[in-house]
C-alpha cells in the first residue's frame, strides 16, 4: 500500500475526522503510537492501515483493497 493509497483510504473510510485519527489516536497495533508516528518511524503503510481499522472496528470487508483507484477502462 502506497502512502497515497493510505491517505485515500483514511479519507474514504473516516471522512473529515480521518486527519484527527491519524494524528491523535494511539494505536495498540502500531506499538502504542499514532498512525502518523508509526509512518514516520518507517512502519509499512499497510500495517498502519490495518492497525487503524482494528482500533476503529472497521469491518474486514472494508479493510482490504481500500484506497486503490478504480482501474481505468
Amino acid at each position: 500500500m502506497r502512502r497515497s493509497e493510505f491517505d485515500r483510504a483514511v479519507r474514504d473510510e473516516f471522512g473529515s475526522r480521518g486527519a484527527y485519527l491519524v494524528d491523535d489516536l494511539v494505536l495498540a497495533g502500531a506499538g502504542d503510537r499514532t498512525a502518523a508516528q508509526a509512518l514516520a518511524a518507517g512502519e509499512p503503510t499497510r500495517d498502519v492501515w490495518l492497525a487503524l481499522c482494528a482500533e476503529m472496528d472497521v469491518p474486514p470487508n472494508r479493510r482490504y483493497g481500500v484506497g486503490r483507484l478504480e482501474p481505468g477502462r
